[in-house]
């Protein structure tokens, strides 16, 4: 069996044809080594058929939760309850150093969906950022593939902001307020975020927002992701035997604040014995530049982020919003294996930034610490072997790595990332790759072992490094060591190649 794979330029009439539904049988034929090796899983059992049989492309389904952080089973987190998305992590590839390009939902996503660096001050910057206007002139993954013959749908959260490139899926993109959530979308209870009454009897005085949790008696379809499986499976359901290869998007809002979830997956954990962080202090020699986020206060019933029951109570309200989440994500995995779809799909999971669980005194994300930056990343390719990566993956990789699995061109001259299938298929060697990663005028280069940052000179021109070999909590700030010269000056020349590249 062979699968077919179209040109991007000169089959242009042959995917408005497979678009369609009306595919024909091709006479010229290209074919991509990733494409061909799907072939043998994405064509239907029965009989032995013809050699010129065609199967379509396969399928692509990309999950993404809000503020999902590297805590997870699957990540060596034994005290949270992940099972579904650590079984898909053993049939995947893992990456264990993945990192967005920007800490914040709006400029990550943007960044993410176009293939293109941020670029302080005027390009995916914002807490709101909108890959339209920031750059006008990239084509979205969500175009790309619509033009390539997919039917792309976005459910949920995906662009940070409903109407940003609306029209580049084959569907309008879905969420459970068809409007969207206006510019504060947490005032209570504008669009049902609280479902319990108590709840409506702490709102903050100022950003009248409700409290920064909440575990509901409700069903799982009660909040907004649980509707947005149910809506996912049925599109599953509905594209299964179009015949034309489907992009589904499903965008979860949790583990974003408020962390509201059924009570039954706060019911999964005891309080006491969810270990809070044990370096709650600023680190050593830290620049002013790196503060926390204050998103936190903006909820009601926070007051003191020093408080002891404060912190059991958040990172318990966390871990139960993660569960609700991942029991989401195995709803859509049953439906992949139930329907037959499992073995045409390539999945993707990821969080759009880190987040701050008490370490350093810091909640939330904004910042160019580790634990702002870094994120699971979790490719299961019908195929290509599980296992785990050391490489450096950054989200700008993911776009060239779609389109090399699904055989189709890259966007000429847009994309700043590298394609991932090489550490996929089996060239998972350690590597000395840096991601770049862009906040508030700082610039920052990671790798599988440093993680260093500086700011322009008219701020001191700051800097940090941390060796995660010696510090992985990333304790002690090591850029006025001697021992590190070489290390921050390779670091900074990939960082002036990078703010080179993105400006060009």
């Amino acid at each position: 069996f062979v699968t077919f794979v179209h040109g991007s330029a000169e089959n242009t009439e042959k995917d408005a044809e497979q678009k369609n539904g009306t595919e024909s049988e091709k006479t010229s034929m290209n074919y991509s080594p990733i494409a061909l090796l799907l072939a043998g899983s994405a064509c239907l059992p029965g009989s032995v058929r013809a050699e010129k049989t065609i199967c379509q492309r396969p399928n692509v389904l990309l999950l993404i939760a809000d503020d999902l952080r590297p805590e997870l089973g699957c990540y060596g987190v034994s005290q949270i309850r992940t099972p579904n998305i650590d079984r898909l992590a053993a049939g995947g590839v893992l990456f264990e150093n993945a990192y967005c390009n920007v800490p914040v939902s709006g400029a990550s996503r943007a960044s993410l969906l176009t293939g293109v660096y941020p670029r302080y001050p005027d390009r995916f910057v914002a807490f709101d950022a909108w890959a339209s206007r920031d750059a006008p002139d990239a084509i979205p993954v969500s175009q790309w593939f619509t033009d390539h013959g997919y039917h792309t749908v976005s459910n949920g959260k995906v662009f940070h902001n409903l109407r940003d490139h609306d029209s580049t899926w084959s569907e309008y993109p879905w969420r459970v307020h068809p409007e969207g959530y206006g510019k504060d979308w947490a005032e209570y209870n504008k669009w049902e975020v609280w479902m319990n009454d108590a709840s409506g009897r702490t709102i903050h005085p100022k950003t009248m927002r409700g409290p920064f949790c909440e575990a509901a008696e409700v069903p799982d379809s009660a909040y907004d992701d649980g509707k947005g499986a149910l809506k996912t499976v049925a599109d599953l359901e509905r594209l299964r035997n179009t015949g034309q290869p489907f992009f589904i998007a499903c965008g979860f809002w949790r583990p974003h604040l408020p962390f509201n979830a059924p009570k039954k997956y706060w019911d999964l954990y005891r309080r006491e014995n969810i270990p809070l962080a044990d370096n709650r202090f600023r680190p050593e020699g830290l620049p002013k530049q790196v503060q926390g986020s204050r998103e936190i206060f903006a909820y009601a019933r926070v007051k003191d982020t020093d408080d002891e029951a404060f912190q059991r109570e958040a990172k318990h309200g966390y871990y139960a919003s993660v569960s609700y989440v991942d029991t989401q994500v195995g709803l859509i995995l049953n439906a992949l294996d139930s329907l037959g779809l499992a073995d045409n799909t390539i999945v993707v999971l990821l969080g759009d930034h880190g987040w701050h669980l008490g370490e350093h005194t810091f909640w939330g994300k904004h910042n160019l610490m580790d634990r702002s930056t870094r994120v699971p990343l979790i490719v299961r390719v019908p195929g290509i072997k599980s296992g785990k990566v050391r490489y450096t993956a950054e989200f700008v990789d993911l776009y060239p790595t779609l389109c090399e699995l699904c055989g189709l061109d890259e966007p000429h001259g847009q994309l700043d990332g590298r394609s991932l299938v090489p550490s996929l298929h089996g060239n998972r060697k350690t590597t000395g790759k840096h991601a770049y990663i862009q906040w508030e005028g700082g610039d920052n280069a990671v790798n599988e072992r440093y993680n260093y940052a500086e700011w322009p000179e008219r701020d001191g021109n700051a800097r940090m490094l941390f060796d995660h070999k010696t510090d992985p909590q990333e304790n002690r700030n090591r850029a006025s060591d001697k021992r590190y010269r070489k290390v921050i000056d390779r670091s900074s020349r990939f960082l002036e190649k990078a703010r080179s590249k993105r400006d060009e």
